[in-house]
C-alpha cells in the first residue's frame, strides 16, 4: 500500500509540475515574442525567425524560474490534497505530514539532478543558437561578443564598415595575440592589424609589438612598437557581455573548467555558476518543504485567495533576496559562493523550524 501511495503522490505532483512548466513556457514565449518582433521589424528576416528565437530563449528562462515554479506547483498540489480529503485518507494509512513532504521534496531533488544532467545541455545549445542568430541580424555590438574554443571574438559596426577582432585569450586586463580585420561597407578587407598584446581597460586600446597591413592598394606593411586602437569595447563592457554562461552546460562547465579560465572567464564567475548549478536540486527540495509548511502544516481552513497572496509574496521575496545576495557577491561585500548559497541557507533554516512544528500536528 505504501508503494501505491508513493506512486500516487509522485505521479500527480509531476503532472501539476509539468502543466505549470508548460504555462510558464507559453507565457515566456509570448512575452519574448513581442520583444523579438520589435527587434526584427525593420530587418530583412524570415517571418518565423522571431518565433523560433522565442522558442530557443524561453527554456533558459524556465530554468531560471524553476524554483518558483516548483514552489507554486507544490502549493497547488498540497491544497488539492486538502480540498478533496485525500490528505486525510493518506494519513489513515500511516503517512505523516513530514513523510508526505519528504516524498515530494525528494522527487523535486531528483528532478533537479535530471534537469542539470539532461535538460541543461539542451537549453545551453538552444541559447547558443539564439545568441548566434541574434548576432547575425544585430546592428548593436552588444550581441557581437563571444568566447569559444578559438578565443575571444568581437565584431564592431561603424559608419565606415565593420571590424572583426580575434584574440587568443583574455588574461587580466590584456588580450593576447590580437588580430583585427577591418572591412569597408562593401565587405572588402582594407586593413589587418596584428599585435602581441593589447591593454583594453580604456579607449583606445594600447597595443604592443604591432604589425599593420594596409590592403587598400596592394599590401603595405608597417611595424610599430606601440599603437592606439580606437574602440568602444573596453574591459568592463566585454566582461559584462560574455560573463553570461547560459550557453555553457553544467557538464561542459565542469569538464572544461580550466580551458574556459584560460580563454578569459574568471574563476570567480565560473565558480559562481557552478555553485548555482549545484544548488539547484537543493533549492527545489527546500521549495517543496516551504510550500508544505504553508499548506498542510496549517490546521486552519483558509480561502484559496489567501494562499495565492502568500505564494506571490513569498516568491517575490525570495527572488529579490536572491538578487540582493548575488549583488553583494558581485560587489565583493561577501564571497560569490556565499552569495549563491545564502538564500538557500535562510530558506533551509526556516524550513527546519517549520518541519518540526508540522510534525507535531
Amino acid at each position: 500500500m505504501s508503494n501505491i501511495i508513493n506512486r500516487y503522490l509522485v505521479i500527480n505532483f509531476f503532472k501539476i509540475v509539468f502543466n505549470t512548466i508548460l504555462i510558464f513556457l507559453a507565457l515566456g514565449i509570448l512575452l519574448n515574442l513581442f520583444e523579438e518582433i520589435e527587434f526584427f521589424k525593420n530587418l530583412n528576416a524570415s517571418v518565423s525567425l522571431p518565433f523560433i528565437l522565442s522558442l530557443s530563449y524561453a527554456p533558459t528562462l524556465i530554468l531560471e524560474l524553476l524554483p518558483f515554479i516548483i514552489f507554486l506547483s507544490s502549493m497547488f498540489f498540497f491544497l488539492h490534497l486538502k480540498s478533496n480529503k485525500d490528505l486525510l485518507s493518506i494519513k489513515i494509512f500511516g503517512f505523516s505530514n513530514v513523510r508526505i513532504i519528504l516524498i515530494l521534496s525528494s522527487f523535486a531533488f531528483l528532478f533537479g539532478v535530471f534537469v542539470l544532467l539532461v535538460v541543461n545541455p539542451i537549453t545551453s545549445v538552444l541559447i547558443k543558437f539564439y545568441e548566434v542568430e541574434k548576432a547575425l541580424h544585430s546592428r548593436d555590438v552588444d550581441h557581437l561578443i563571444s568566447i569559444n574554443k578559438n578565443g575571444v571574438w568581437i565584431k564592431e559596426i561603424n559608419d565606415s564598415g565593420y571590424a572583426i577582432i580575434n584574440a587568443q585569450k583574455l588574461k587580466n586586463n590584456n588580450l593576447d595575440k590580437v588580430s583585427v580585420y577591418v572591412f569597408d561597407t562593401e565587405n572588402k578587407m582594407v586593413k589587418r592589424i596584428e599585435s602581441d598584446t593589447a591593454i583594453i581597460t580604456n579607449n583606445p586600446w594600447k597595443m604592443k609589438n604591432v604589425t599593420i597591413y594596409d590592403l587598400k592598394e596592394g599590401v603595405t606593411k608597417t611595424s610599430l612598437d606601440n599603437f592606439d586602437f580606437k574602440t568602444d569595447n573596453v574591459l568592463d563592457k566585454i566582461n559584462s557581455l560574455y560573463r553570461n554562461l547560459n550557453t555553457i552546460s553544467f557538464i561542459n562547465l565542469v569538464v572544461n573548467y580550466s580551458k574556459l579560465n584560460e580563454k578569459g572567464y574568471s574563476k570567480k564567475i565560473l565558480n559562481e555558476k557552478i555553485n548555482r548549478f549545484i544548488s539547484l536540486p537543493i533549492f527545489l527540495f527546500l521549495m517543496v518543504v516551504l510550500a508544505g509548511i504553508f499548506t498542510i502544516g496549517s490546521l486552519n481552513v483558509k480561502p484559496n485567495f489567501y494562499y495565492i497572496i502568500v505564494s506571490v509574496f513569498i516568491s517575490v521575496f525570495i527572488y529579490y533576496f536572491k538578487d540582493l545576495s548575488i549583488a553583494l557577491g558581485q560587489t565583493e561585500k561577501i564571497s560569490l559562493g556565499l552569495s549563491v548559497w545564502m538564500p538557500i541557507i535562510v530558506v533551509g533554516l526556516f524550513c527546519s523550524i517549520g518541519v518540526i512544528q508540522i510534525n507535531e500536528k
